[in-house]
């Protein structure tokens, strides 16, 4: 639990309050069982309706302080468990975004999702009721059963047997179903992973009629998630039949040990009904305690689960110290790279050997899997090389600092996000030195005037969660003029224009070779006329490249780019460019 105490730490005032008032509030309730035993054996015997009175007011005095105790309890309580909490929400959220890809590949998503809201959420409140509960409850109980001691000796035996049973019963219980919550908590993932997959593709799931066997799917992961959940739940459920039944036999134990002493003048009757008060105390403390110890289990599994997460390596990438400055060499070179993503079985790209002048224009085809994009993550460093150099103007991508590496290489992924809010803080996108000149240059090359102008509010105009409020071909061209607003020495569009069409896939190309800074461009395409014009085509099948040239030899001598292009053009084309 040292992870805990780490942030605890902060908070220790107010750890070390809320179980003192809590424990003070205790006191208060320890003394009632005796106040009563005295207002039935001295007050009610005697008749004495003044030293009823005065009991009765200092019972009320008990109640007003112990509230007031209660109260402030729960305030400090309360603030230790949301402070603690939003401190860790925080900082878990910024390991995440300092994951490497491979890191965040290999936990995933859904996984992340869970620990940020669920499993912080768990933690909050275990938090709330260990400060609140940790030391009232087994004080009471303890306490509970000194003070029967000082009430009567012989009765305690009662009380110590009955505590031993119950301790048994906690133990037991809690050892049960600690597994069971680590694998609740785990399914959980899965089912979030079930709902985001099934919201994000809810077209692609009703463009195919596959909605029973969606729902069907989900049925069986959260009937499996309910199985344990009940499993859980009915271990648990235990606790209390069975608290009830041991404290009751414990109770009727000491009301007939009570009788024989008041038979035999050995106890008061109030004292006999002090015991039984302590009795009934120890049975609710218990019960708190079994609640208690339920939502420990949960917030155990989950600071578990957290912790993993926060120890996880910061940056799984290798980074070198390179003395040279960066030279008017080549602008890229990739020498004999080779690349297996991490946790498979081999190489997604092999021996992957070429070089790109300054201000060159690269593209690169092949079929679907072909390794394409990968070529591409080695370039802005997602990933590691496994074999070989990528090197940027001379120097190996290693010795780039990140925040450098990004202003040298302007990305547009395959996958591209646009994020809720204004059209021109999604271009700028927190980068303060983007000029609005800048941005209009960025717009216009990447044939996104029209789209602003589309909108009432222009640059201002707010995109919607998940940019519904664009078509497919707006998002790319904004997330293209995003890429070049901050004027990147190289340009990597990664199948970036996918959804435009051809007239403005070639205009957007052009307007990219008219830019005044003439940024060293790759083009991913499967379109042969989106690359037909580059100074370099790669052709690439099975993770390596199988041609290299420009387009009018490749489709001389190349068959699998001949394969390609002629797969996308007419018979009339065909004939005209053979």
């Amino acid at each position: 639990m040292k992870f805990l105490g780490k942030y605890l730490k902060d908070y220790k005032k107010e750890s070390i309050f809320a179980p003192l008032f809590k424990m003070l509030e205790a006191i208060f309730e320890l003394l009632v069982p005796l106040v009563m035993a005295s207002i039935i054996d001295v007050g009610i015997a005697n008749r004495d309706r003044d030293y009823v009175i005065h009991m009765c007011l200092l019972l009320t005095l008990f109640a007003i302080l112990g509230l007031a105790f209660a109260i402030t309890a729960q305030y400090f309580a309360a603030k230790a468990a949301i402070y603690t909490a939003s401190k860790m929400r925080a900082d878990l959220f910024h390991r995440i975004m300092d994951m490497s890809a491979a890191s965040h590949g290999s936990v995933g998503t859904s996984a992340l999702t869970t620990r940020i809201t669920s499993d912080i959420n768990q933690i909050q409140s275990g938090i709330n009721m260990f400060l609140r509960l940790f030391l009232r409850s087994p004080f009471i109980v303890f306490g509970a059963m000194i003070m029967a001691l000082i009430v009567d000796v012989k009765s305690t035996l009662i009380f110590v047997i009955v505590i031993a049973l119950l301790g048994l019963v906690v133990y037991g219980i809690t050892k049960s179903t600690l597994p069971i919550f680590s694998r609740i908590q785990k399914k959980m993932e899965r089912v979030f992973l079930a709902v985001g997959e099934n919201l994000e593709g809810a077209r692609v799931i009703r463009a195919f009629g596959n909605q029973d066997q969606q729902k069907q799917a989900f049925g069986t992961q959260t009937e499996d998630l309910y199985a344990d959940q009940m499993r859980a739940g009915k271990v648990s459920a235990l606790l209390n039949p069975i608290t009830y039944v041991i404290v009751n036999l414990g109770v009727v134990a000491v009301i007939w040990f009570g009788s024989t002493q008041v038979d035999m003048g050995i106890l008061a009757k109030g004292q006999v009904v002090a015991l039984v008060n302590y009795m009934s105390q120890i049975l609710v403390e218990l019960i708190k305690l079994a609640n208690l110890i339920v939502v420990l289990m949960r917030a155990y599994a989950s600071v578990t689960r957290v912790e993993q997460i926060m120890e996880m390596p910061y940056d799984e990438r290798t980074y070198v110290t390179e003395t040279q400055k960066a030279s008017e060499a080549d602008a890229v070179s990739y020498e004999q790279v080779s690349f297996a993503y991490p946790q498979a079985g081999e190489m997604a790209i092999r021996d992957i050997d070429f070089k790109v002048p300054d201000h060159g224009t690269v593209g690169i085809i092949g079929g679907t899997g072909s390794g394409k994009s990968t070529v591409l993550h080695l370039l802005n460093h997602m990933y590691d090389a496994s074999k070989g150099k990528v090197l940027i103007y001379g120097k190996d991508v290693r010795s780039y600092k990140e925040n450098e590496l990004t202003k040298i290489v302007g990305l547009v992924p395959q996958r591209g996000v646009l994020f809720h809010g204004s059209i021109r803080d999604n271009i700028r996108f927190g980068r303060e030195d983007i000029t609005d000149d800048m941005i209009a240059t960025a717009v216009h090359a990447a044939q996104a005037d029209n789209v602003i102008e589309s909108k009432e509010h222009g640059l201002d105009e707010e995109i919607l969660q998940d940019a519904r409020n664009l078509s497919g071909g707006q998002r790319q061209r904004l997330m293209i003029a995003r890429a070049l607003a901050g004027q990147p020495k190289i340009l990597v569009l990664d199948d970036s224009a996918s959804a435009l069409d051809v007239a403005t896939d070639a205009a957007l190309r052009k307007a990219i070779r008219g830019l005044p800074w003439h940024p060293t461009t790759f083009i991913v395409s499967q379109r042969a006329s989106s690359v037909m014009e580059a100074d370099q085509i790669l052709v690439m099948e099975d993770g390596c490249i199988v041609g290299k040239g420009k387009h009018e030899d490749l489709l001389r001598d190349n068959a699998i780019y001949q394969e390609i292009y002629y797969s996308q053009f007419p018979k009339d084309e065909k004939e005209q460019n053979s």
